[in-house]
């Protein structure tokens, strides 16, 4: 009789498993495709909705500054609903910023823009902390999936967006809308994890959270260090994916082939995302993933620098790498520098609200030194400055210590 409560319960344990990783592969794979497929898309919306470049351009950089403002306050807000029912309303508000962004107003636009940037935000601060609760032991596997699975859904709406929009039944509304069916696969696969065990954040510490423990973080040099580790990674990746085709065209690439090649960079970093969490969640020390990522980096972006052309897909590949594997590194952070749920959310909010904040300033300082230079030889040596900087923010960061 024992024997078959104990075969029950492991049998109830492991389906529930399933459907947790399940519902986690779904959520990631909302996380970034309504944010990928609008660059493809600009240009039919800007001439559907007559609205200049300046705005059209700002439809990316929205979200960012929403993940920059938002990402402090998530921490507080899971922790008076509750983690699973924080992560499920930010689904719907999800659901509902795309319906609005799709409708072909150019206010509902923007303000769509605004509430996807809002919602983005929860998944992006809370997922760690979470793995951390649910699956302490298991950190760093979930924290790979999750990544594989954003990096692998933000590729395919890359991908597909401009056939959809060249489409004339459905347009580049039918295109900004196709996240809701994943968003609506989200809702109903999250549903079990809302009836089953909570992550109850008001528990996890003796003390407690006050004020004054949060403003800690602002004198933490180690927290600083984490955020510019993350803003920098970030900087890199919203400047390469911005410039590098612009930057390749100028080296006698046609648009078609620099697109490629972007791509190939793209799905360079997917390997890493998945492989760097599980190997830093094993490393007392990630410091050996720091150099790592960073001689793929430098390597990368000197080969770019210098124009050996020849060898542009070898150098695109690096740096897809040195993509992957840095956001691995620094989302592992998260949680291999903090001992509690609570204080993972805290410093995933804190650092994605820096780096978002640089993520964001980063295109178009990038466009303005060029500008400036008339060339990219100076925006192409900043890509070799700030990698060597995120090198030694990442470094001090990679240290075995707790905030």
């Amino acid at each position: 009789m024992t024997t078959n409560k104990i075969s029950h319960r492991e049998k109830k344990l492991h389906t529930n498993t399933i459907l947790f990783v399940v519902a986690i592969i779904f959520f990631a794979s909302t996380l970034r495709t309504p944010l990928t497929g609008v660059g493809p898309i600009i240009s039919f919306i800007r001439d559907s909705l007559g609205i200049s470049n300046v705005l059209a351009g700002f439809l990316t950089t929205i979200p960012l500054l929403a993940f920059a403002f938002v990402s402090p306050f998530v921490p507080r807000i899971s922790r008076k609903f509750g983690m699973e029912w924080t992560l499920f309303y930010s689904i719907i508000l999800l659901t509902i910023g795309i319906i609005l962004r799709s409708v072909g107003s150019t206010s509902l636009l923007i303000i769509g823009t605004v509430l996807i940037g809002v919602a983005i935000a929860f998944g992006n601060v809370l997922f760690p902390s979470f793995f951390k609760m649910k699956f302490p032991f298991h950190i760093g596997l979930l924290t790979g999936i999750y990544t594989v699975s954003m990096n692998i859904s933000a590729a395919v709406a890359l991908g597909i967006s401009n056939p959809i929009a060249a489409n004339s039944n459905v347009g580049w509304q039918g295109a900004l809308a196709g996240p809701i069916v994943l968003t609506l696969i989200t809702l109903i696969t999250w549903i079990p994890l809302l009836r089953g065990e909570k992550v109850d954040l008001n528990n996890i510490s003796k003390n407690g959270t006050t004020k004054s423990e949060s403003t800690k973080l602002w004198k933490s040099p180690l927290a600083w260090a984490i955020a510019v580790s993350m803003g920098l990674q970030s900087l890199i990746f919203y400047c390469s994916a911005a410039w590098l085709p612009e930057i390749l065209i100028s080296q006698g690439f046609s648009a078609d082939k620099a697109g490629w090649m972007t791509s190939v960079m793209q799905m360079s970093q997917i390997p890493m995302t998945f492989l760097i969490p599980i190997i830093a969640e094993k490393l007392r020390s990630q410091r050996p993933i720091v150099i790592l990522f960073t001689s793929f980096y430098i390597v990368g972006f000197f080969g770019v620098f210098f124009e050996f052309t020849n060898f542009t897909i070898l150098w695109m590949i690096l740096i897809g790498l040195g993509g992957g594997a840095s956001f691995g590194t620094v989302v592992m952070l998260f949680t291999l520098r903090t001992k509690t749920a609570y204080e993972a959310a805290q410093i995933s909010g804190f650092a994605q609200s820096i780096g978002y904040l640089l993520a964001a300033i980063g295109p178009v300082l990038f466009g303005f030194l060029h500008d400036m230079a008339n060339s990219w030889y100076v925006p192409n040596g900043l890509f070799i400055i700030v990698s060597i900087v995120l090198c030694i923010s990442a470094y001090i960061s990679a240290k075995d210590r707790y905030l």
